[in-house]
């Protein structure tokens, strides 16, 4: 028993190594890419979230919801973004208090640049399709279980979500009881929840 604790704890010491590398060496390509557009990390960060989120989770308790920072950092970080032309904010239509924040189509330019990185598109294409494919289901199994373990959002895709209902060429959202588009199924929303094997 011993033993098989040894090698298990072994096992998570590599694989904690493992990811603390490869997210070292992201993070090092994507401070020299940021250098030519005078952003920090954070705030690339911003951007990326808000270039894959639907018209639920654009708002800045869901960007530091999902960056795990705190609103103040957010708001300051949205502040410059917008200062910067990146993003547009606007008041909710219902809700005057909130904002809604979207990308300009500059931000949008920043962002098909820099994401996915270079280096990490460039190693993935040199995989065999299976390596690949297995490399991803590892991650998000890996990236699931934290997420249910520490009761933290998932931020999935609508097309998965529990609330996302078929209705004809559109989509309903059981949540809001608005309509969405295929193209609005695609995007991350913070109010995903999943109980289906393939969630």
């Amino acid at each position: 028993m011993f033993l098989v604790d040894t090698i298990f704890l072994m096992n998570i010491e590599i694989t904690s190594r493992l990811l603390e590398r490869l997210s070292s060496l992201l993070r090092s390509e994507g401070r020299g890419l940021l250098s030519e557009y005078g952003l920090q990390p954070v705030q690339l960060e911003a951007l990326h979230y808000l270039s894959q989120c639907n018209r639920y989770s654009n708002t800045p308790i869901a960007v530091a919801e999902y960056l795990r920072q705190t609103k103040g950092t957010v708001s300051q970080t949205l502040k410059v973004l917008e200062k910067k032309l990146l993003i547009v904010k606007t008041a909710d239509q219902k809700d005057k208090r909130v904002s809604h924040m979207t990308l300009t189509t500059q931000g949008q330019a920043i962002v098909s640049t820099l994401f996915p990185s270079p280096w990490l598109k460039a190693a993935l294409a040199s995989m065999p399709e299976a390596q690949q494919e297995a490399t991803e289901e590892s991650l998000r199994k890996l990236l699931q279980t934290i997420q249910q373990q520490n009761r933290l959002k998932a931020f999935g895709q609508c097309r998965h979500c529990d609330y996302n209902q078929p209705n004809g060429e559109k989509f309903l959202c059981g949540l809001t009881g608005e309509t969405l588009t295929p193209d609005e199924t695609q995007l991350i929303c913070r109010e995903y929840t999943c109980n289906k094997a393939t969630g």
